[in-house]
């Protein structure tokens, strides 16, 4: 078990440059994701660590020791990757000791750690099978069991529940977070996939560009994003924005998009004072707009009118896509509420959870005002 340091790393290819210097503490028995869209560096970094790409800059620590020179096969680490990568000729148990053999290790050590890595996965009835007998989720469990009779410091998981059906998918990634519970092992885990980041990790790092841009826990990620990439990102559907100014109305400080004017609770007015007159962003989650039949208690509404362009029923709750001025935005609203297409309406906006951003802080990424 160790912790994992990424110190001001830095990889380039070329003239591109996939991570701007990355720090990033990971604790001992953490389980730490990486998240981001394709292309912004996450699986760059975990390659990094393991030692498959030669960083360009900074330092790459597994406890106390640097490794940036250490060669992967002597970083005792373990690598669970996209594609299961299963020798097709060997029987599930000689694909999970196959790394333990090429390492000398003692006939019976091997046997005891397979049997044990099974045990803890499940598939003790398949160590006699062949890859092409098992189901994908069965394959992923054998590549997962693969790295754990490795007995190593730290688990790298890039992307490995991508080629699996959605609900193979849920039923794995719950299976990952007890075997994390139980190894008591650092996890350090790439997806794109945010609702598998909030579901599974302590701790999320949200990248873009190959730049950290918040590293926090599941809850104040969602609740209380650094910015509006961060906001956007982590939340399904993503958080709806719409340009806005400030304006003074008597004692209220009003949020005026052109398409709607709505009025910020008392609570938060000294926090926006300085940025009346001021062209911010306005944000808020599709789960904060509520059909005005079911509107919360306790919470400060503001009422708008939209109409509706696009409904879609998930059993549990309504997707309602709002048309207002020229802007569409996305409702989750109560299954009991009866729209329909091409309906107006009003909806109440929760503005005890609504996000302002300021563009004048960075034009490219608005920074949340706080």
């Amino acid at each position: 078990m160790a912790s994992v340091t990424y110190d001001h790393v830095v990889k380039k290819f070329g003239d591109f440059t996939a991570l701007h210097d990355l720090c990033l503490d990971i604790k001992d028995k953490e389980f730490l994701v990486l998240v981001g869209p394709s292309g912004c560096g996450k699986s760059t970094a975990l390659r990094c660590l393991a030692g498959l790409e030669e960083i360009t800059g900074g330092e790459v620590r597994i406890g106390d020791r640097v490794v940036n020179d250490v060669p992967p096969k002597d970083r005792d680490i373990a690598m669970v990757f996209q594609s299961y990568a299963l020798y097709p000729h060997m029987t599930v148990y000689d694909n999970m000791a196959f790394g333990l053999k090429l390492r000398k290790t003692p006939k019976e050590e091997v046997n005891e750690r397979v049997k044990e890595a099974a045990r803890i996965l499940g598939i003790e009835p398949l160590l006699a099978r062949k890859p092409r007998e098992l189901s994908g989720g069965q394959r992923q469990r054998v590549a997962l069991g693969r790295a754990i009779v490795r007995n190593p410091q730290v688990f790298l998981l890039d992307e490995p529940l991508s080629n699996l059906d959605a609900k193979l998918r849920v039923q794995t990634r719950s299976e990952i977070s007890k075997l994390h519970h139980n190894l008591q092992t650092t996890f350090i885990y790439v997806t794109h996939d945010q609702v598998e980041a909030m579901t599974m990790a302590d701790r999320i790092a949200v990248m873009n560009k190959g730049l950290l841009q918040q590293l926090d826990t599941p809850h104040n990620l969602y609740d209380h994003p650094d910015n509006m990439f961060v906001a956007g990102f982590i939340g399904s559907p993503s958080t709806n924005f719409f340009p806005a100014h400030l304006r003074n109305e008597g004692d209220d400080i009003v949020v005026e998009t052109g398409a709607f004017r709505v009025k910020l609770p008392a609570a938060v007015r000294e926090t926006y004072k300085s940025y009346v007159d001021k062209e911010v962003i306005f944000g808020i989650r599709p789960e904060d707009v509520h059909a005005v039949d079911y509107i919360p208690a306790g919470i400060s509404s503001a009422l708008v009118d939209a109409k509706v362009d696009v409904t879609e029923l998930m059993g549990n709750e309504i997707f309602l896509y709002l048309l207002i001025g020229g802007n569409q935005f996305v409702a989750r609203v109560d299954p009991r509420a009866k729209y329909s297409i091409g309906d107006e309406v009003q909806v109440a906006l929760n503005m005890d959870n609504c996000h302002i951003f300021d563009p004048a802080a960075n034009p490219d990424n608005p920074v949340a005002i706080r």
